[in-house]
């Protein structure tokens, strides 16, 4: 079952939504807005306006598509091609949707729309079960760390909401996951129709046999705030705040937003890459003073000594600190239509870091549909592999798995200045 979150706070759960071509991913986005009432009026007439010229038949007579395809492209087609963010709420929490795309050529935007999500729905049609999109988005989302996954298994009004179908779905997809590294992430498996509603805000009547949650009551009830606060305190310095003036003579802050853990008053930091280490002597959080700060908040740090540190630094507590890397593996999505070929240089966007980088080797490239690993010489758009690098200069970062904050980066072609590549640092 998922962490549930008992303060029922009003926090922010970023959430994205992949499947197969024509699994229904508009449709359930739609009907989440629809029945949660996440929707403007003069929005809803349009929608009803054109479902009707359409001839669109369902019980409210909407096409709950046409909520969320907002490209003229995409209706077209009747696919999605971009990521489209779409946001609403209930009286529990905030949500951000990424509706990515499922096609294998834009792999690159479900990587994008996914990178910082809290959960992944994968749809499944309930009518052909496991395809190789299914194992594509799965291994996609095990790779990128998202740490709670909802299985949706839709349509399920086509197959006379067997139990038998869903449960066989839930058996296949099981076995299917215990091919990747998920032993840490929250899985729960729902049986819905996004068309007729059944189990997607509310619970409806047709599958009496489910006792489980709604789509809706799964991701009010995720825990994103303790997954961040319970790691290692983590801080990017972005800005040195310098003053000389009666009220504040000589003040020093580091200024960033918390990526994990807690900091109080008192706690013994440490800089890296420098070393040089001090106490915490104020912390000032939203224009105020604080004697504790958490993760996600922008923060300034002043401490008791002076000590040597810059935009792109990193601040720690003693005793947690990250590995300092000149060198490292790392599994990378290729975003540029220009090849990746290695000994090329690059800039390495780490936190708020930059620094001069080249992938030495490929040592694999991902079959993304049936997980094996093989050579390569070159990468081309949307390829996924595992490259290592090096750096000019050493960067204090964790392992994506163990921090997807602080474990991450993008590559920046020098000339173009475009982003090329995100990596995940093994």
């Amino acid at each position: 079952m998922m962490i549930t979150n008992e303060k029922n706070d009003f926090d922010i759960l970023r959430f994205t939504t992949v499947g197969s071509v024509d699994d229904g991913k508009s449709t359930l986005i739609g009907r989440l807005l629809y029945d949660s009432k996440g929707i403007f009026e003069d929005q809803l007439a349009a929608v009803q306006k054109t479902s009707g010229k359409k001839g669109f038949e369902s019980d409210e007579g909407i096409d709950f598509a046409l909520l969320t395809d907002g490209l003229a492209a995409e209706r077209e087609q009747g696919i999605t091609i971009d990521v489209a963010y779409r946001y609403f709420n209930t009286p529990k929490r905030k949500f951000i949707i990424a509706d990515t795309p499922g096609h294998e050529q834009y792999t690159r935007n479900m990587v994008t729309g996914a990178s910082t999500a809290h959960l992944t729905i994968i749809l499944i049609d309930a009518r052909k079960g496991i395809l190789d999109q299914s194992r594509r988005h799965a291994l996609i989302s095990s790779l990128l760390g998202i740490p709670n996954f909802l299985i949706a298994v839709n349509k399920m009004d086509l197959v006379d909401y067997s139990q038998e179908v869903f449960e066989k779905i839930e058996a296949d997809f099981k076995e299917l996951i215990s091919k990747l590294d998920l032993a840490n992430a929250n899985i729960e498996f729902v049986p819905i129709s996004a068309l007729k509603g059944d189990n997607v805000v509310n619970a409806g009547s047709k599958m009496p046999w489910y006792k489980g949650s709604t789509i809706l009551e799964v991701l009010e009830g995720v825990d994103v705030q303790s997954t961040l606060v319970d790691k290692k305190f983590r801080l990017p310095v972005q800005y040195v705040i310098r003053t000389d003036n009666a009220e504040y003579p000589d003040y020093r802050g580091f200024a960033g937003q918390i990526s994990t853990g807690t900091v109080a008053v008192g706690d013994e930091l440490i800089s890296l890459p420098s070393g040089m280490k001090s106490k915490l002597k104020s912390v000032t959080a939203l224009g105020a003073d604080t004697d504790r700060a958490v993760a996600k908040q922008s923060v300034t740090l002043v401490l008791e000594d002076e000590i040597d540190t810059s935009r792109g630094d990193m601040i720690v507590k003693i005793g947690e600190e990250p590995e300092l890397r000149k060198e490292f593996n790392a599994n990378i999505c290729w975003m540029s239509e220009t090849k990746f070929e290695p000994r090329k240089k690059y800039l390495l966007k780490h936190t708020s870091n930059k620094i001069k980088a080249m992938g030495t080797e490929i040592n694999y490239k991902l079959d993304i549909n049936n997980y094996d690993k093989l050579a390569a010489t070159e990468l081309g758009l949307n390829d996924i592999a595992n490259i290592h690098f090096k750096l000019l200069k050493p960067i204090a970062a964790d392992s994506y798995k163990e921090n997807r904050n602080t474990g991450s980066f993008i590559l920046i072609d020098e000339i173009s200045n475009d982003t090329v590549a995100a990596g995940m640092i093994n």
